[in-house]
């Protein structure tokens, strides 16, 4: 572990892959700071952990104030050498109801640029830092059944390479990770599909760490979505538009 780097925001910590990172952190001694919508969920978690000083912040990245939100939670933690971002949502939506696909650009994109871009502007204030994201291996295809949460996890991937790039045209040390799991049993998948290759948060966590302190560039988590998205990139385009790929 870098000992360096011991003070951690976790935007999106009330639930999921988010709060398993959060916990893994904590245990290996990082002073944390957590933002969510939930107020009540962001103090159950500060209960679970009475003897750490956890900083809390009621955020909604959608809102336009999140970025001052922010500010106030950095202040809070005593500063941010990690910034994780965890936030975001998702469905399928194959008859295309407009305020889904919408709603999911607006926390996958809108959200998403409003949040990294506030933690590439304080890391340039101050002589660097790790921005780390979770996208998604749905990105690496448009899926018919989801078009938004493809397209916008797609654009996130897009987006980091294009603020590393800019972090080496500008010599600022900036970090990134690119986060890119398979499906995850999480509220974000409640919705009576059967997913294949489920993970636990529990697990992806572990791996999500291990590759933060790894330094990696791009995480796809696990093995099994790695290889998955392998030949998944092979798959020509006339073809690809002729599967008819599902969740039942």
């Amino acid at each position: 572990m870098n000992i360096n780097m011991k003070h951690a925001i976790i935007i999106g910590a009330t639930s999921g892959i988010g709060q398993e990172v959060a916990k893994k952190l904590l245990a290996d001694g990082w002073q944390l700071g957590i933002a969510g919508r939930r107020e009540k969920e962001l103090q159950a978690f500060q209960q679970l952990f009475p003897h750490h000083n956890i900083a809390i912040q009621v955020l909604d990245v959608t809102h336009e104030d999140a970025d001052r939100r922010l500010d106030d939670l950095m202040e809070q933690n005593g500063g941010m050498d990690l910034f994780f971002l965890a936030s975001g949502i998702g469905r399928q939506n194959v008859d295309l109801a407009p305020e889904v696909e919408l709603q999911t650009a607006e926390t996958n994109v809108t959200g998403f640029i409003r949040m990294v871009t506030a933690a590439f502007r304080y890391f340039k204030a101050h002589d660097g830092g790790h921005i780390a994201v979770i996208s998604s291996i749905a990105g690496t295809k448009g899926l018919g059944v989801a078009p938004a949460y493809s397209a916008t996890k797609r654009f996130q991937n897009t987006y980091i390479d294009a603020l590393a790039q800019l972090a080496h045209i500008e010599k600022i040390n900036i970090r990134f990770t690119d986060i890119r799991p398979g499906f995850v049993k999480t509220a974000l998948l409640n919705d009576n599909n059967k997913y294949p290759l489920l993970m636990q948060p529990e697990q992806v966590a572990a791996q999500i760490v291990k590759a933060l302190y790894h330094k990696k560039r791009v995480a796809i988590i696990d093995r099994r979505y790695a290889c998955l998205v392998f030949f998944w990139k092979l798959i020509p385009r006339w073809l690809w538009e002729r599967l008819n790929i599902v969740s039942n």
